[in-house]
């Protein structure tokens, strides 16, 4: 009797291009896998983390303290770039550069500080009103509610403004408290709407009933039930508040409410540099283009994040 012929084993399916192995992946890895192929998320967070690294080492690609006065050089001020300034002096004889690296550590020094005060505030008002709700949550929610009537800047700008005229000689130092004070106070109530919402749709959930029928306490369950499952949305949001307050904390410099001199501000210095935008335009265009791509950058990436993180988006 012949051999039958053999049939060959059917070829395993080929992985479509993008998609190889998410299958198969957590959902922190498959994250990371569609973080890395978003060329947006490169361009955005390797601006970030080089922004970054010029803040902290500032004193060793600045070569002139912000606060020096570079007044003996030059019979005109402010002066173009030459090999003693690349960038030019302003009208003070400030080296603009320095001052521009120096800035990048206020921006993102109150941007953190903010951002952290919101965090805590935000997510613990948030977590408690949609977990427990009834009347906690009503009231949480209307405190919320009258927060949310009022423009967060000009908020921010009163409150600032109210803070300077009650301390007539405060010293330059505090303008980072009233900074503090003013944006972290206006900052958190969409944080506390955002995980509010989440916390609403996770307390019903079987792993929180258990927990809850096995006697754990509220706390236990705010802290490793509830909140490792939603801070993905918040790690988003938290990313592209970044941007908001450097935003807002040059804006307040802008109108002289935020960070006072000597210390360096890129609002303050476009305020500055406003007198000599005709025949020193640069003075103009550094740190306002310094402050567009941060800003930039830190949306871009909020926005990659999202994509990243988002379940549904998942191939």
């Amino acid at each position: 009797m012949a051999d039958s012929p053999s049939i060959p084993a059917p070829a395993a399916p080929e992985l479509a291009e993008g998609s190889s192995g998410s299958a198969g992946l957590s959902p922190a890895a498959d994250a990371w896998r569609r973080l890395r192929r978003n060329p947006m998320a490169w361009l955005s967070g390797g601006f970030i983390l080089l922004l970054l690294a010029a803040a902290t080492a500032a004193p060793l690609f600045a070569h002139y303290a912000y606060d020096y006065h570079d007044i003996a050089r030059y019979a005109t001020l402010p002066a173009p770039p030459d090999s003693h300034h690349s960038l030019g002096t302003d009208g003070l004889g400030q080296d603009v550069l320095s001052r521009l690296l120096y800035g990048a550590r206020v921006s993102l020094g109150v941007a953190v500080v903010v951002v952290g005060v919101e965090a805590v505030v935000g997510i613990l008002l948030g977590l408690v009103a949609g977990y427990r709700g009834g009347r906690i949550d009503l009231a949480l929610m209307r405190i919320t509610d009258v927060m949310f009537a009022f423009p967060d800047i000009l908020l921010a700008i009163l409150l600032a403004a109210v803070v300077r005229s009650g301390s007539q000689a405060l010293p330059a130092a505090s303008s980072f408290l009233v900074l503090f004070f003013a944006l972290g106070l206006v900052g958190w109530p969409a944080l506390a709407r955002l995980v509010r919402g989440q916390a609403m749709a996770l307390r019903d959930r079987e792993y929180v009933a258990a927990a809850r029928a096995m006697g754990v306490t509220d706390g236990v369950i705010l802290r490793r039930h509830l909140l490792p499952n939603i801070m993905s949305p918040i790690i988003v949001q938290l990313t592209q508040d970044i941007a908001g307050v450097v935003l807002a904390e040059a804006t307040l410099s802008f109108l002289g409410l935020g960070v006072q001199p000597p210390f360096p501000s890129w609002g303050r210095m476009i305020d500055d540099a406003l007198v000599y935008k005709e025949t020193h335009p640069l003075l103009l265009l550094a740190p306002a283009l310094l402050l567009a791509l941060t800003v930039m950058a830190f949306n871009f990436f909020g926005d990659a994040l999202r994509d990243a993180l988002d379940p549904r988006l998942r191939d």
